[in-house]
């Protein structure tokens, strides 16, 4: 098939090169130019594993030719459907910010009027329940003067990506929703995931309307974020009487109801989704006048997380003068992205304390420079150790638990762990968050 998507960040960039690998043809429609140009270089416009072999394989010189990038709408106009991969930020209250997608589906519907035949839109991004039907597909309808379920068809599909592992979700994901409210939408949808479906490991495929469709993703998201923090209330609990929450976890993991996956106890969610789709659901509950309980708990834990660890680090030492080096700035490792990273608010709070502090982190380091310009950042883990009296680890990358002999200084130092990333040595002033 013919595919257009609009927008290349982290969704975008990776649903699209997948797409492409999947068979079909794929253009990526993005504003940033810079990032056009990279994409038609057969370079990754951002971290991602795996991406950056997709994009070579099928954009640029020397690949197949299925994966191209621009920044007109008009490329629109020779696809069968097209995806909006569009940001949805955060207003202060925690609701969801359309305007960007309000926009897109303007400039979308304006370049379908010069369509003749049928164009299918398909929703990617997350928006609250009613969003779709009530909100984009009247707008797409308007500017191209087409009429909905006729010559014009708008469905929703959610995206289950984990950053860092995105393109192995896609290609093996446990399910795929098609939120549709006609069935001709429904059966264009079924076309393009068709390849998908066959070649992973026999997915469920949920077949629904647009409005269940988007309610799904945001149920996902806050029962895994409501586990999280559940897993971190019992791990601050577990610290408390000297027991080690992951041996705790361990065991309770192999209970079928509860499962093994996300009980690793720690600082808590950030990143784009979590953070933004739990106080998005929170703000629309609200709003029909039903106050979550649950889920604003879950969000009360994990604000509390980075507070706690920083807690830790004051039972061992006054920090006021002394360099203190902060391993990890992406919200988890496997990305670049920092948005709603915990290492922002543990910053902030060792500043406060008077630290002198220095950060490293594999990948993320120029993204978090807009929130600290001014923040000294090392190279390598072992310039960041190097004079430090106390090293927190933020984020979990393999390479801070290899972290041995070389880095002797490490074992003279007070090391506060908030992802169980590194292995306690003799004279280390160690101290995990939940264990």
């Amino acid at each position: 098939m013919h595919l257009s998507v609009i927008g290349s960040g982290y969704v975008g960039t990776t649903v699209a090169a997948c797409f492409a690998d999947l068979g079909h043809e794929v253009v990526n429609v993005d504003v940033d130019e810079s990032v056009v140009d990279t994409i038609n270089a057969g370079e990754a416009p951002i971290h991602e594993e795996g991406l950056p072999e997709l994009v070579a394989e099928h954009a640029g010189p020397g690949g197949t030719g299925r994966l191209r990038a621009t920044t007109d709408y008009h490329a629109v106009l020779d696809t069968d459907c097209t995806f909006l991969c569009l940001p949805t930020p955060q207003n202060d209250d925690g609701s969801i910010d359309l305007s960007i997608m309000e926009a897109g589906a303007e400039s979308l519907g304006g370049i379908l009027a010069k369509k003749d035949d049928r164009h299918t839109v398909v929703v990617k991004s997350t928006v609250v329940p009613g969003t779709t039907a009530e909100t984009i597909a009247p707008i797409v309808a308007e500017e191209s003067g087409k009429t909905l379920g006729d010559d014009l068809g708008v469905g929703m599909n959610p995206e289950f990506l984990r950053e860092g592992t995105a393109v192995a979700d896609f290609r093996d994901p446990d399910k795929v929703v098609l939120g549709a409210n006609d069935e001709a939408t429904r059966s264009v949808m079924g076309d393009v995931f068709d390849p998908l479906i066959a070649a992973a490991d026999d997915p469920a495929v949920v077949e629904t309307d647009t409005t269940t469709a988007e309610m799904v993703k945001y149920a996902n998201n806050g029962f895994l974020a409501a586990k999280v923090s559940l897993i971190n209330d019992i791990g601050n609990i577990c610290k408390e009487f000297g027991v080690d929450a992951y041996e705790v976890a361990d065991a309770i993991g192999l209970d079928d109801r509860i499962g093994e996956r996300f009980l690793r106890s720690g600082l808590g969610w950030g990143g784009s989704c979590f953070p933004k789709d739990v106080a998005a659901i929170i703000a629309a509950a609200r709003e029909e006048g039903y106050e979550p309980p649950m889920l604003s708990a879950a969000v009360e834990v994990n604000d509390r997380q980075p507070e706690r660890f920083l807690s830790l680090l004051d039972d061992h030492v006054d920090v006021a003068g002394l360099r203190v080096a902060v391993l990890g700035l992406a919200f988890k490792p496997g990305t670049d992205d920092v948005r709603n990273s915990r290492a922002i608010p543990v910053i902030e709070g060792l500043r406060e304390r008077g630290a002198d502090v220095v950060a490293y982190d594999p990948v993320a380091a120029e993204n978090i420079r807009d929130h600290f310009p001014n923040l000294a950042y090392a190279d390598s883990a072992a310039a960041a150790l190097e004079g430090a009296h106390a090293c927190l680890v933020v984020t979990g990358w393999d390479e801070f638990g290899a972290l041995d002999d070389e880095f002797d200084a490490m074992a003279e130092q007070v090391v506060i762990d908030g992802r169980r990333a590194v292995e306690p040595r003799d004279r280390m002033d160690y101290e995990g968050l939940t264990w």
